[in-house]
């Protein structure tokens, strides 16, 4: 019994976010190169910088995924596979298969230049762009719309880009 007490507890301070996705989202518009510009940390990227992704389509359909970056002055490459799902801006990704997790696709703006990335739960965010600094106006406008959502933008790590 207390086990559950704890358990459910805990369920109730893990702060909600709005995790949405986007309105409108075009799987083709979003392929590409993206800058990591900032990110929550988490141990499968602590001290990587200059992170980047890329995303295409494979033959069947699924994304291919490539993250890259430099650690400890060593370069770092992770690939992955995404899965469209029916909800567009919601992609299944995994890296360490047979474990999928939500990709899903919060705010992105016209011209597909920044978007704003988080997942199932509070506990991930990305700030990514097609260039490896973003606008002032950019960034005001992603942080409030993570903060709206719900998202603690203060445990956010800017992300040191190449020159």
């Amino acid at each position: 019994m207390a086990m559950a007490a704890a358990i459910i507890a805990g369920c109730a301070s893990t702060p909600k976010v709005d995790n949405s996705v986007a309105k409108s989202f075009d799987l083709d518009r979003y392929l590409g190169d993206w800058h990591e510009i900032a990110r929550f940390d988490h141990w499968f990227e602590h001290g990587v910088e200059e992170a980047k992704a890329n995303y295409s389509l494979r033959a069947d359909g699924k994304v291919a995924v490539l993250n890259s970056g430099v650690k400890d002055g060593n370069p770092k490459v992770a690939k992955g596979v995404g899965k469209t799902t029916g909800t567009p801006g919601l992609l299944r990704v995994t890296f360490f298969w047979p474990f999928y997790a939500d990709y899903r696709v919060l705010a992105i703006d016209d011209d597909y230049s920044v978007a704003l990335v988080g997942s199932g739960g509070p506990d991930y965010l990305w700030i990514l762009s097609r260039s490896p600094s973003l606008a002032a106006k950019q960034k005001e406008a992603l942080l409030s719309e993570a903060s709206r959502r719900g998202y603690d933008t203060s445990k956010l790590i800017w992300v040191r880009q190449g020159e």
